[in-house]
């Protein structure tokens, strides 16, 4: 029992230096010698432009139910007019950057798995090495930048059409007028907010693309391997986005007080 805890443990280790060993060589390749723009591009494209549907429709329900709820919780307190506030803060600083990062990782985050996956159990990468092209350069820069750049923007869509949602209910709905929705987010949505916010939506970009690529990169075992490593890379990606949602608000929050304080 004991040595199969400690090879699980030398695995688990292992695995580690080889995601961290994969980030700076891709970080290191992108700076270097940045790839082509039309790979990009095509990352951009489906990373981006090919998501903004799933998150259009996420952040717009999402705004949906929080307004409702809201509503219904504050509304009999005489505080419906918070309602705006709560929508705003919530979508910016929380539920924007996270659903939208959980739906980019099932949609686009399994598709790039799946596909490095298959690359690698066909030997199409081993193929890249013998030709002297740095498959992490290749493959994986691309869609690294798409991710970092593309995370965000699709990030500040959510929030805004979650914030366009539970106006939608908010005043159509509950009566509520237009000015008590969005007057109090001019006095209690800061700068602080919406940094923290595109912060997370970065760090988010920056882990499911590399986690994706590299549960793809490191795949054996055939078609049933592919599933595998597919599975691996999504349960893992949402694993480490909401363990770095936590760790990032308790930071920015400790700084943000500290820097109050003085």
């Amino acid at each position: 029992m004991y040595a199969l805890v400690q090879r699980q443990a030398s695995r688990f280790l292992e695995m580690i230096g080889e995601y961290i060993s994969m980030v700076f060589d891709v970080f290191a390749s992108a700076c270097k010698t940045p790839p082509s723009w039309t790979l990009v591009r095509e990352q951009m494209y489906q990373l981006g432009v090919m998501s903004l549907s799933v998150v259009a429709i996420t952040g717009f329900t999402t705004g949906f139910v929080l307004a409702a709820q809201s509503f219904y919780q504050l509304g009999e307190k005489g505080l419906a007019g918070v309602t705006g506030v709560l929508v705003g803060k919530s979508m910016i600083t929380e539920l924007g950057p996270i659903l939208t990062a959980f739906m980019v990782t099932g949609r686009v985050g399994a598709s790039m798995c799946a596909e490095l996956g298959t690359m690698k159990v066909t030997e199409q990468i081993d193929a890249l090495r013998s030709m002297a092209i740095n498959p992490n350069a290749y493959l994986v820069a691309p869609r690294f930048i798409a991710g970092i750049f593309m995370i965000p923007l699709l990030t500040l869509f959510s929030i805004v059409m979650g914030i366009f949602g539970g106006y939608l209910i908010a005043v159509f709905f509950f009566n509520l007028s237009p000015i008590t929705y969005f007057e109090p987010m001019k006095l209690h949505i800061t700068t602080f907010d919406i940094a923290s916010g595109l912060i997370k939506a970065f760090t988010f970009g920056v882990l499911l693309v590399t986690v994706c690529c590299y549960k793809g990169m490191k795949t054996s075992g055939g078609a049933a391997g592919v599933g595998r490593s597919t599975t691996q890379s999504v349960v893992t990606s949402y694993i480490l986005i909401l363990i770095s949602d936590f760790l990032l608000t308790m930071f920015l929050n400790m700084i943000h007080m500290e820097m109050k304080g003085l």
